[in-house]
């Protein structure tokens, strides 16, 4: 129980922190870098060194620097083709971001939802969401193993 607590202590902090640095970088820039900031979304990469790489790790193949305080390690990322076909799900994925990972039938799902994380940056409306979450899973299907 106690080391569940650390671990979702841990995880809040890690999220507010990354939240608490995207703030301080918008508002160090001039009105001209964030406008183009909020009309020109962020890179699939950039999304994913900010939001993924704590769990999935720099190489998305789940070994982040947090993974281990997990009770199931997040997923290889580079695998997903394999484990469906060998085709990238696209909408799978996209869904996934968008709407998280249903809770299985015994315990809660550790992945966090970013669908309405992405829509609570300022400035960002729906089709900027439904943008940055196919640039992140467009970088995610760039890395799959062949």
């Amino acid at each position: 129980m106690f080391r569940r607590h650390i671990r979702n202590t841990f995880l809040s902090s890690a999220l507010l922190f990354s939240l608490a640095g995207f703030s301080a970088t918008a508002q160090a820039q001039d009105k001209k870098s964030a406008h183009l900031e909020g009309s020109n979304p962020v890179s699939g990469l950039q999304l994913y060194k900010r939001y993924c790489a704590v769990c999935h790790g720099n190489d998305l193949k789940g070994n982040g620097p947090i993974s281990p305080e997990f009770k199931n390690p997040p997923s290889d990322l580079t695998t997903l083709a394999q484990r469906h076909a060998g085709k990238f799900p696209d909408e799978y994925v996209q869904d996934i971001l968008r709407n998280g990972v249903k809770k299985p039938a015994h315990g809660d799902t550790e992945m966090p939802i970013w669908g309405p994380l992405f829509a609570s940056i300022p400035g960002t409306d729906s089709a900027l969401v439904s943008i940055r979450i196919v640039n992140l899973a467009n970088y995610i299907k760039s890395m799959q193993t062949k």
